[in-house]
């Protein structure tokens, strides 16, 4: 039996929402997946920012800098470098079982709809539609433009799921974590995941 299941790719962007993006990560190695992180530039920056998290500048070391932090198996979470085409992500004969961008900038969601793939990230998730994969967006933006609805639009035609960061408040979140918990449960939703992160509706 494996000792970890299919592995996931988690992107996280520049858009602001870092906190859903690390407590995914979290939730998916405490659920004993493997897990391929590509981590944006911008996405490292606001990582710091809004949570304080200084992570360190190569893939190796943020590696194992959030290995360490999150108490990761061995070998069960890959970084990946934004140029890094060898990485297994960036070809079609060995796609994860799903894709999720957490948060995914209007910029990113724009360059995946145009079919780009001037970093991994954007082949990576290039790939997930080519070989009709699960992709998950987490798109992070307030108030959308035509620009940012059509893209989804073309998007959702192509099997996309497209989640905006839009986390209910009928549990009455007393935390901020609550509120993050929420978005992220639904994520895990689409992942067939199972979780116990937050109640379900009509189960008190």
């Amino acid at each position: 039996m494996p000792k970890y299941g299919k592995p996931i790719t988690l992107a996280i962007t520049g858009a602001s929402g870092s906190a859903y993006g690390l407590r995914l990560l979290q939730t998916l190695l405490e659920a004993k997946r493997r897990v391929y992180l590509l981590l944006s530039r911008p996405g490292q920056m606001v990582i710091k920012m809004e949570t304080g998290l200084d992570l360190p500048n190569t893939p190796t070391d943020i590696q194992t800098y959030l290995s360490r932090h999150f108490r990761a198996g061995e070998g069960q979470l890959r970084v990946f470098g934004r140029e890094q085409w060898t990485a297994p992500v960036a070809s079609g004969s060995n796609p994860p079982e799903a894709m999720v961008v957490c948060p995914c900038t209007t910029s990113t969601l724009s360059s995946i709809a145009c079919g780009a793939s001037n970093n991994l990230l954007e082949r990576a998730a290039d790939v997930m539609l080519k070989e009709q994969r699960k992709l998950i967006l987490v798109v992070r933006e307030t108030p959308f433009s035509a620009i940012h609805l059509e893209n989804m639009l073309k998007l959702a035609r192509l099997g996309v799921v497209v989640m905006p960061a839009c986390p209910g408040f009928y549990n009455q979140p007393q935390t901020i974590d609550e509120i993050v918990d929420f978005m992220v449960a639904r994520i895990l939703d689409q992942l067939v995941i199972e979780h116990r992160l937050t109640p379900r509706w009509g189960e008190g």
